[in-house]
């Protein structure tokens, strides 16, 4: 693992973040996905996800060792993976797909793109040291 595909994968997950927050929220404007959880997929919520977006692009400009925040990260991730497979035990993603395509889409990979991004975190953490 080295540092360049470790920077890559943070600016990948800064990104994911923010653009598809900003992309199947139309902006903020896609009440489907605030009605569809409006505690944890508020416009809050999402802005949010937003502010840890920008928090993986910041420390992909660090070059120390970063074990505990991608630690933080992992565990960030395990959070909204866990939320996510509650509310499709609890929802019917067909509805929501019937009300809005785009809230429909979000609610189908926001928490497998959580989940590939929290083994990344993790495995960052558990096994990555930078050279000095």
């Amino acid at each position: 693992m080295t540092t360049n595909f470790v920077k890559k994968g943070l600016v990948a997950a800064g990104l994911m973040n923010i653009g598809g927050v900003l992309v199947f929220s139309r902006a903020f404007t896609n009440s489907a996905i605030n009605d569809a959880d409006p505690v944890v997929m508020s416009n809050f919520g999402l802005l949010m996800i937003v502010v840890w977006g920008l928090a993986y692009l910041g420390a992909a400009a660090i070059r120390s060792d970063l074990k505990w925040l991608m630690a933080a990260f992992a565990v960030e991730k395990l959070v909204y993976v866990v939320v996510w497979a509650r509310w499709l035990f609890e929802n019917s993603l067909s509805q929501l797909y019937a009300k809005d395509f785009f809230a429909g889409a979000f609610y189908s990979i926001y928490g497998l793109n959580d989940f590939v991004f929290m083994l990344f975190f993790a495995s960052v953490c558990l096994f990555w040291r930078p050279k000095e």
